[in-house]
């Protein structure tokens, strides 16, 4: 059984994180490192977890252990491992933003590999340290991949995703009260989005003129999600479209195209991507839904684990969505 260890577990990426670890068949959870709910149970923390497990929030690390998962706020994950030492041995996934970019992926002779299996499984597997991709990241990118890899991001893609509250994080603050939020849309950070960065570097390895990103990030009146749709210049017919993508994906388990127009719900709760092509002139509109708590955040870790120990990618992560 591999070993893992969780670092900041009591947030919403830390629960799923914990719900997921524990029905795995090659996991034992050996600690979920808390400061500030040292001593009490998982449960206490993650309501959900009640009668699911008796185990408690611990103070110590284990240096020991096979895989430890960061879930620390951005910029957190580099003053931890600055601080605390683990094994050699010890593979490390973080799901903050700290080691994302090609700039920021050495650490303390630490070499962190972007943690997008569509995009790099190979370099994955060979990896001990993954740097686990943005949710708005990880949506957009399944989106235009494809189009990037057989050279038509040459022009501008005019971007739109809406993302549910828990994107925010576990903490309160003006913008996710529930009061604030319910019945309500809003805009932030137009064109500005933290996840451009890395966005950008993955399209640019495939295709080194790739245009300008045009994103305009949306808070949706929802808990859980993201529903990304992207367009840009396509001649081609829908067909040739369909058929790029196809391919690109053959091999991916959880990246998926569908022949329909796509909800949140087919996918929340799980940590699949589903995409759907349109084709309006010379205009081709790719629409992708992904969970932003598991495919955008906690079920890619796990994946991206899966990957690391070599074992099959879809293991522990086999989850079916509430379609009503």
């Amino acid at each position: 059984m591999i070993r893992a260890g969780i670092i900041g577990g009591s947030g919403y990426t830390g629960g799923e994180l914990i719900r997921l670890l524990l029905g795995h068949p090659a996991i034992t959870l050996d600690f979920v490192y808390s400061t500030t709910r040292a001593g009490k149970p998982l449960s206490d923390g993650h309501p959900d977890l009640l009668g699911v497990t008796e185990a408690r929030f611990s103070g110590k690390v284990n240096p020991e252990v096979d895989v430890v998962f960061l879930c620390l706020g951005h910029g957190n994950s580099s003053t931890f491992l600055g601080a605390h030492k683990f094994s050699p041995q010890t593979k490390v996934i973080d799901l903050s933003n700290d080691f994302r970019l090609h700039a920021e992926s050495q650490f303390q002779g630490r070499s962190f590999v972007y943690g997008l299996p569509e995009f790099q499984r190979e370099a994955i597997e060979a990896a001990s340290h993954i740097a686990n991709p943005g949710c708005f990241a990880t949506a957009i990118q399944l989106a235009l991949l494809p189009l990037a890899q057989a050279g038509f991001l040459g022009e501008a893609v005019h971007i739109n995703a809406v993302t549910g509250s828990t994107g925010a994080g576990v903490s309160p603050s003006a913008t996710t009260h529930y009061s604030w939020r319910n019945n309500n849309v809003s805009w932030y950070k137009p064109f500005t989005h933290q996840h451009l960065g890395e966005i950008g570097e993955s399209l640019a390895a495939l295709q080194p003129d790739a245009g300008e990103l045009l994103f305009l990030p949306m808070r949706g009146n929802f808990t859980r999600g993201i529903f990304a749709t992207a367009y840009t210049r396509f001649t081609d017919s829908l067909q040739a479209a369909e058929t790029l993508f196809d391919s690109y994906y053959q091999d991916a388990p959880f990246t998926v195209r569908s022949p329909h127009p796509l909800d949140l719900k087919q996918v929340v709760n799980t940590n699949f991507a589903h995409l759907h092509l349109h084709k309006h002139g010379d205009y081709l509109l790719v629409s992708s839904v992904i969970d932003n708590l598991l495919k955008g955040a906690s079920g890619q870790a796990v994946q991206n684990m899966n990957l690391l120990f070599g074992l099959e990618e879809k293991l522990g992560l086999e989850l079916k969505a509430s379609a009503f």
